[in-house]
């Protein structure tokens, strides 16, 4: 099959942007944007990705969505290279600073308006600096700073000189005028109306601009109660908004104008018909309605007596009705509250516990690795065990506070669904053995290995489900069947169950067994230990996903959990060779990291830590020495603790990529909530890792950016 001329990126967002420009057809924008996207990953055009997103958000930003928009822009930033500035990166910025305004999340505004300004400035287009400064003065308008608002509006109206960018100067005019209207100097709001109206006329021909200004000035001049000033602007806002009507009016064509001509003619057919059928009815039943009038009158009077005995017994009903509904009201947001200050401490509590519990693991940790006395070792095994239980339970606790909000959003990821199940199936396989597991993976041969959907969840529901069966079942069977129940063109739906011939669920516990910390039983828990909050995490990702969960079980028959899944059906991704994963770094020259960390045990813990790996590292406590620290000192990566006296670690980050872009800088946090990773990413960190480290992924992260410094 040959390839249309036009098949390509840059045609589709032509063609998308085209439609853009008439709401009526944003739907073609969207389809041609997904052509763009699809045709880029099709044929590894990656490079044009970012523009295809930043398009797509812009659609999504003018269809007043700016949620779907803000998800679309942030794509385009992480696509784009962050160390070559660029206009579409500062574009990305901008637009995603317009998000957070229009929903009120000023801080967050400001950051990215801030960001699109240093690129447009390290580019010197000085006239798209200005256009960022518009947002920012109406930030402060926002904020009730006028004098600093007006401040910036003014610095806008002197610096721009080229004309294709009067449209802003138009706009700064324009707010300057809405300042003084809320300061009730009407005349000065009047001035500044008149001279946006002018600049206009004569540069930018803008029609929605002139719109908006006529519709003030018109309500400037009644409220400064010149109300034949008002009417006659009035008029001009009115006889251009017609106009725009007659635009789009006039925008049919002559066919369709007869087909709505005919349309009404065959109307008024239909109508005339109807009445004369109604005509003939209403002699063919007069005889008969003259005789039920009669008997109508008799039962109207009977209705009247009745209809005033309900009214009664209605008004008081009503009244029954309405105290009743402001007490379901009160108790409504009495609960609303509850359950808003429960997950406030739980995600407070959780977040608090980690900075002590980084000592406890990361102490158990090194001792394990000094070779401990044979009489130590049983204590120091315990401790280990005891901190990843706590971990775990507090990391159960945070996933269920985060599925209970409205913030999970569902990935659609092209992955490799047999790869990832029999990843799962090895990583068990220590706890299996200790079990004395027999465990049989059946995947049916029909389900093609690529699809399209959430493997992080799909890992959760998994880990979850596999890992009660083995804990329930010890000396057992563990099965995990996934099946092909249906499959169309483009999706397939697979069944997947994980089966145990274990202990079982009493039928009196199966309802509650999904239930938060519900185990079934005091001595279940005592016995076999856990949260108790596994099942219930499965049962809240799987309504994310749009699915359920089947239970059947019999005491000391075994358990088995079912539940159906439908994917989009992916593409086939070559492998490539896997890189070994090594415990140390195999460098020829020392590596050496700067530590910036005020907490003591911390400090002790994580050079201890980078020394069992042969790195030096030097300790800072504070965000102000490290900043001057490294304008001296040259370090292969950064470990920076976000929560430090002074100046905090996101501060200092900032600053430091002021003068360095280059030496990777990994947050060190007690992070409990998802969104918060956003936010320390867009100061200029490069990763995150979270307090406790578990070590292994605290090294694989270390290990991925000191690979780049071998020589």
């Amino acid at each position: 099959m040959t390839t249309e001329i036009n098949d390509s990126i840059d045609y589709y967002l032509e063609v998308a942007s085209f439609n853009k420009e008439d709401k009526r057809y944003f739907n073609k924008a969207i389809i041609y944007i997904d052509k763009a996207i699809d045709y880029a990953k099709k044929h590894g055009e990656y490079s044009k990705l970012p523009d295809c997103y930043l398009v797509l958000g812009g659609v999504y930003y003018d269809l007043g969505k700016p949620d779907t928009a803000i998800e679309n822009f942030i794509r385009s930033i992480n696509l784009y290279k962050k160390n070559v500035p660029s206009a579409n990166l500062a574009l990305a910025y901008y637009s995603l600073g317009k998000c957070y305004l229009e929903k009120n999340k000023i801080d967050l505004a400001e950051i990215y308006f801030n960001k699109s300004s240093e690129i447009y400035g390290a580019l010197n287009f000085s006239d798209a600096i200005e256009l960022i400064n518009i947002q920012k003065g109406i930030i402060q308008k926002n904020k009730g700073k006028y004098d600093e608002a007006i401040s910036i509006f003014s610095s806008v109206i002197s610096s721009i000189s080229n004309e294709s960018f009067f449209d802003t100067k138009v706009e700064a005019y324009y707010q300057i005028g809405e300042i003084e209207n809320l300061k009730n100097n009407t005349n000065n709001a009047i001035d500044f109306f008149e001279n946006a109206l002018i600049m206009n006329y004569n540069h930018s021909k803008n029609i929605q601009l002139q719109k908006k200004i006529l519709r003030q000035l018109s309500n400037t001049y009644k409220k400064n109660n010149q109300l034949d000033k008002s009417q006659i602007y009035l008029e001009r806002y009115v006889s251009i908004a017609d106009s725009l009507d007659n635009f789009y009016n006039h925008s049919l064509s002559e066919n369709t104008f007869d087909r709505i001509q005919f349309d009404k003619q065959l109307k008024t057919i239909e109508q005339l018909d109807k009445e004369k059928k109604s005509q003939q009815k209403t002699l063919r039943f007069s005889k008969l309605i003259s005789i039920l009038s009669i008997a109508l009158i008799s039962i109207l009077s009977l209705l009247s007596l009745s209809l005033y005995k309900n009214n009664k017994i209605r008004i008081s009903t009503n009244k029954l009705l309405k105290e009743k509904n402001k007490e379901l009201t009160i108790e409504k947001e009495r609960a609303e509250r509850a359950s808003k200050a429960r997950a406030e401490f739980l995600a407070t509590v959780s977040h608090e516990l980690r900075t002590p519990l980084n000592a406890i693991n990361g102490i158990a940790y090194i001792l394990l690795n000094e070779k401990p006395k044979a009489t130590q070792l049983n204590y120091l095994k315990s401790l280990e065990f005891s901190g990843k239980y706590l971990l775990t339970f507090i990391n159960d606790i945070l996933e269920i506070n985060r599925l209970e909000s409205d913030k999970v959003l569902v990935e659609k990821i092209n992955f490799n669904l047999i790869d990832l199940v029999e990843n799962i199936k090895t990583s068990f396989n220590e706890f299996i053995i200790e079990n004395n597991i027999n465990f049989h993976l059946k995947i049916d041969k029909d389900i093609p290995p690529y699809t399209i959907g959430d493997p992080t969840k799909i890992s959760q529901i998994l880990i979850n489900l596999v890992n009660n069966a083995i804990k329930f079942s010890k000396n057992g069977d563990v099965w995990l069947t996934i099946q092909k129940i249906k499959e169309s063109k483009n999706q397939i739906v697979l069944s997947f169950e994980i089966k145990d011939n274990g202990i079982g669920i009493p039928k009196d516990k199966q309802k509650s067994i999904f239930d938060s910390f519900s185990q079934g039983s005091v001595e279940i828990n005592r016995t076999y230990g856990g949260t108790g909050l596994g099942l219930s995490i499965v049962k809240k990702i799987l309504e994310i996903l749009g699915s359920d969960i089947i239970l059947e079980s019999d005491v000391n028959k075994g358990t088995s959990l079912q539940f159906n899944l439908t994917f989009d059906k992916g593409e086939i991704i070559e492998k490539k060779e896997a890189l070994q994963e090594s415990e140390n770094l195999p460098t020829k020259k020392t590596i050496k990291i700067l530590l910036v960390e005020d907490n003591k045990i911390n400090q002790m813990i994580t050079k201890k830590m980078l020394e069992q790996k042969g790195i030096f590292s030097v300790i800072i406590d504070n965000g102000e020495e490290a900043i001057e620290h490294l304008k001296t000192n040259t370090y292969d990566l950064v470990l920076m603790d976000v929560h430090l006296p002074g100046i905090n670690g996101t501060e200092a980050t900032s600053e430091i990529r002021s003068f360095d872009t280059t030496t990777p800088i990994i947050a060190l946090t007690a992070i409990s909530l998802n969104e918060n990773r956003e936010m320390l990413l867009s100061y200029g960190m490069n990763e995150v890792i979270t307090k406790p480290f578990v070590p292994e992924e605290f090294y694989t992260i270390l290990f991925n950016f000191l690979s780049n410094t071998e020589e």
